[in-house]
């Protein structure tokens, strides 16, 4: 039996539902309430001692980072192949999955953060607002929300993000230039998988074509993710008309100066050094 803990919009819960998909798997949904601190409670935390989402459990063991679930799941249940057979590929698959745990992950959060959930904080008791950054237990983590709360999209965590997101999509360009349909192997994979969730937060949230606009390329890989079964049942029916509002509404009041900071870094990086 698969048990999925999971909170609907969050994109390692969406990354692991679209490998659930991919294989046409069944598993029972425990719902825990990012927004109510439900990560946090001692029951939660004995199956995720970080208090994060998603976990999964199969057959009693929980298994968590969503990276290491999807894997999982590929060993586990090998039909249809999420990973490439070819040992060098599935390097390659790994390196996209490294680019978002290491960078993508904490950027869409900077700019979901600054985008909308600072809002919902700003709404919050101060009491509660306070207990919710103490119950963060990652120093990093917590000066990051605290500085999105506070500075919104003027956070540097932000002008990171974008810089992030703007070399993903520069070697997403690059690899499809030079590999076809896909970017690792010769088939839909795991490095779609891993980058599908974020593609889309940016895209509900009316920023992704400020990055993807004028590359064709990655727009034509980006209709093919989307237009697999999975991205349906996974990211999109899930999520409700309000959500899908309050992204909407939320991004585009941050989009003209996300855009403004994107052009400052390319400049930046553009000059010539001495």
């Amino acid at each position: 039996m698969l048990i999925l803990y999971e909170f609907g919009n969050s994109v390692a819960c969406q990354k692991v539902r679209l490998a659930l998909c991919e294989k046409g798997l069944k598993w029972e949904s425990r719902p825990v309430d990012l927004f109510r601190s439900e990560q946090y409670e001692p029951e939660y935390l004995k199956l995720n001692p970080q208090g994060l989402v998603p976990v999964l459990v199969h057959e009693g063991r929980p298994i968590v980072e969503s990276t290491l679930i999807n894997e999982y799941i590929d060993e586990v249940f090998p039909v249809p192949r999420l990973m490439p057979a070819d040992v060098y590929e599935r390097v390659r698959m790994r390196l996209w999955s490294k680019t978002v745990d290491e960078g993508l992950q904490e950027g869409v959060s900077e700019i979901s953060f600054s985008a909308m959930f600072r809002d919902r904080l700003k709404g919050m008791p101060e009491k509660l607002r306070g207990a919710r950054f103490r119950n963060i237990g990652d120093p990093r983590r917590r000066d990051r929300c605290v500085a999105a709360y506070e500075l919104g999209v003027e956070s540097p965590y932000v002008q990171w993000a974008i810089a992030a997101f703007e070399r993903a999509f520069d070697s997403i360009d690059h690899t499809l230039g030079r590999r076809g349909n896909w970017l690792a192997g010769d088939a839909f994979s795991l490095a779609e998988i891993s980058l599908m969730p974020y593609l889309a937060r940016l895209e509900y949230l009316n920023l992704l074509d400020i990055w993807i606009g004028n590359r064709p390329g990655v727009l034509g890989w980006w209709a093919r993710c989307k237009g697999r079964a999975s991205f349906g049942a996974a990211i999109a029916d899930p999520l409700t008309q309000q959500e899908r509002d309050e992204m909407d509404v939320s991004g585009t009041r941050i989009r003209a100066r996300v855009r403004e900071l994107r052009a400052t870094l390319k400049s930046v990086a553009n000059e010539p050094t001495a």
